[in-house]
């Protein structure tokens, strides 16, 4: 029988695979919480082990290629149709059609972190959309939110049918008891929830705060490593996959739903995280950024970010992602003659970054852990004035260790709208542009 206890970590405790968790990125994983509750050599047969409904949940279409295809069956004590109709809910501060927010600007733009909700308020009712681009409706982009929260989900369970949710904690640890299991995450780590899958989130520490990616297009995915070669960046055995586990438990409980952007709401009268058992490849995991085998120069001159990358979601264009999720952890600076930091650069690309922790290396004030900020296309950006002055005349002979930070970026393809809330909230800071307005003119015709 699988056994699901755990003794959170810390960040000097991490030398073996964490028990209750399955290793590896997208395996085909099999797990039961009671003996033979997984049938053999079979997926739905006339009638399943200990009474339990035998119910397939796909997350790629039935007839994507065999490499991409990702389902999964469950065995559970009821079916996932078995509720009331739903009622929608209040959902003003999400957004899932990026058609429809205010024209973007071209300026660089960043937040203050949000403030602790005054009222209780659990990880639902804690997000609000800061940005995004495309459509829930037909697949493509993501949505970027931020949640704040100071109360446990009592009796309440969720899923969103409008993308996967990249989850990245910044204060606070989030317990996440899903259909196929418990994740127990911490700031330094991220979890994924699939579409679809059913979840309730619990705050060990009271309070909880973070950001979140929703990603409307392809599943999340490994890159390739090209040059690198077989090992490097995110290894696959990190990832943490929950064992099977269940709740039987009947009453008076609520479903809410996230669909095209809405929340919907219905009474269902027992625990829908009741499977028993599951095998497959489509389900949730957790990994530790804290893992991440960081790649840079040796030589000379700062690698374009793409070095960093953890997780994408490819696009239809060859080389070309629609989400690169990207890391900055601690690591070593060893170029010698070379700009340390960040150069200064526009880009076709977008740009949305939060801080978990720390400092961030090409930012020495104002980009503080909780907060967020946006370059978006074209949009000129890099370190600010005194980063610059440090780093042009600091000492580049022996190496650097940039430590006790961890910053990520949502990079996208297409632009990353603000909503209405980003550009109307007090977090927005309004003198953001200062921070280049030091930088002073060197040129000097006369001397190389």
């Amino acid at each position: 029988m699988d056994t699901q206890t755990r003794t959170p970590h810390t960040a000097n405790s991490r030398l073996e695979i964490e028990p209750g968790y399955q290793s590896g990125f997208a395996n085909e994983f099999a797990t039961e919480a009671l003996p033979g509750a997984l049938p053999e050599g079979r997926n739905s047969p006339q009638r399943a082990a200990y009474g339990l409904y035998a119910e397939q949940l796909s997350g790629t279409a039935f007839t994507a290629p065999r490499g991409h295809n990702r389902r999964s069956w469950l065995y559970r004590i009821r079916p996932a149709a078995v509720h009331l109709p739903f009622t929608q809910l209040p959902s003003e501060r999400l957004v899932a059609n990026f058609a429809e927010v205010p024209p973007t600007p071209p300026n660089q733009l960043r937040w203050d972190a949000l403030p602790m909700p005054a009222e209780p308020t659990d990880f639902i009712d804690g997000w609000v959309t800061m940005a995004g681009n495309g459509a829930a409706e037909s697949m493509n982009g993501c949505a970027i939110h931020l949640y704040a929260a100071n109360r446990s989900m009592q009796d309440r369970f969720f899923y969103t049918a409008d993308g996967e949710l990249l989850i990245v904690p910044q204060e606070g640890r989030l317990h996440i008891a899903t259909e196929f299991g418990k994740l127990d995450v911490e700031p330094f780590e991220i979890a994924v929830i699939p579409r679809g899958v059913r979840f309730a989130v619990s705050l060990p520490d009271g309070t909880a705060r973070g950001y979140i990616c929703e990603n409307f297009g392809a599943l999340l995915r490994l890159p390739d490593l090209g040059p690198i070669g077989s090992n490097g960046l995110a290894n696959p055995r990190d990832f943490l996959t929950p064992h099977a586990a269940y709740e039987d438990r009947e009453g008076d409980f609520e479903l809410v739903v996230k669909m095209n952007g809405n929340l919907w709401r219905a009474d269902i009268g027992h625990s829908p995280l009741d499977v028993v058992a599951w095998h497959g490849n489509y389900a949730p995991y957790k990994y530790d950024l804290r893992r991440f085998n960081t790649i840079g120069s040796i030589s000379f001159d700062h690698p374009d970010p793409s070095i960093f990358l953890v997780l994408q979601s490819q696009s239809d264009t060859p080389g070309v992602d629609t989400i690169d999720f990207v890391i900055f952890p601690p690591r070593w600076l060893a170029a010698e003659d070379t700009f340390r930091p960040p150069w200064f650069h526009r880009n076709v690309a977008s740009e949305f970054m939060g801080l978990v922790h720390g400092v961030y290396d090409a930012k020495a004030e104002g980009f503080v852990p909780g907060g967020a900020s946006l370059h978006n296309c074209m949009s000129g950006h890099g370190p600010d004035a005194e980063t610059f002055e440090k780093a042009s005349h600091g000492d580049t002979s022996t190496p650097k260790k940039v430590g006790d930070t961890m910053a990520f970026m949502i990079e996208t393809r297409t632009l990353i709208k603000p909503t209405r809330f980003a550009l109307e909230t007090a977090q927005l800071q309004a003198h953001y542009y200062e921070c280049w307005q030091g930088l002073k003119k060197h040129f000097n015709p006369e001397q190389r």
